[in-house]
């Protein structure tokens, strides 16, 4: 197994651990965003979505960019490849184990042959 930076996957996984930053990686996955247009459809204060879009920010997600007195947000995507690069280790570990389980309950499920008795 590949292992990646600790730190890094910590900040990352941690960013991801909150749901209203998970929809705001998401928003941002349909084009940048302003911190206004992030912060609308949740009930929060500017302050607040910029607390999140600074975590995003720390774990490397998103890319902020300043353009006068507006900032701009731009997904990252290579952290999220990072993430998936760990997690698909565990995605090989429970596939393997869950097609072992899946042969063998197909296994009990299927008729025994059944032998009769020779008669003499």
């Amino acid at each position: 197994m590949v292992e990646l930076n600790t730190s890094r996957l910590d900040a990352i996984y941690r960013a991801l651990g909150d749901g209203t930053r998970r929809q705001m990686l998401r928003d941002l996955a349909q084009g940048e965003r302003t911190v206004g247009q992030l912060a609308e459809p949740f009930a929060i204060s500017l302050a607040a979505a910029s607390k999140h879009i600074k975590s995003l920010e720390s774990a490397g997600l998103i890319r902020r960019e300043v353009r006068g007195r507006t900032h701009l947000c731009r997904l990252e995507p290579g952290p999220l490849a990072s993430a998936h690069e760990w997690l698909r280790f565990y995605e090989v570990f429970w596939t393997q184990h869950l097609d072992v389980l899946d042969r063998l309950l197909r296994q009990e499920g299927e008729p025994k042959p059944t032998t009769k008795p020779k008669r003499k």
